[in-house]
């Protein structure tokens, strides 16, 4: 379950990943941020993201060209 979504679909990089950066600065530590997206560039970009700034990517998932990414705020 997610604490906050934020439609991404449609915009492409970096634009996904700037918007959940600032999503995520707004949300609790320990509160998960759905992500939904369209570019196919996303999955590496979330996978590295969330690598460098030691956030968790809980799943990640794709239907229909379109990409879902839960991504867990650790800091």
């Amino acid at each position: 379950m997610a604490d906050q979504m934020l439609d991404a679909k449609g915009l492409n990089c970096p634009l996904p990943i700037l918007r959940t950066k600032k999503a995520l600065k707004d949300m609790a530590i320990g509160d998960v941020l759905t992500v939904q997206a369209t570019d196919p560039g996303a999955v590496k970009d979330f996978e590295a993201f969330c690598r460098t700034t030691g956030n968790e990517l809980v799943d990640s998932s794709n239907a229909n060209g379109e990409y879902h990414f839960r991504i867990r705020r650790k800091q």
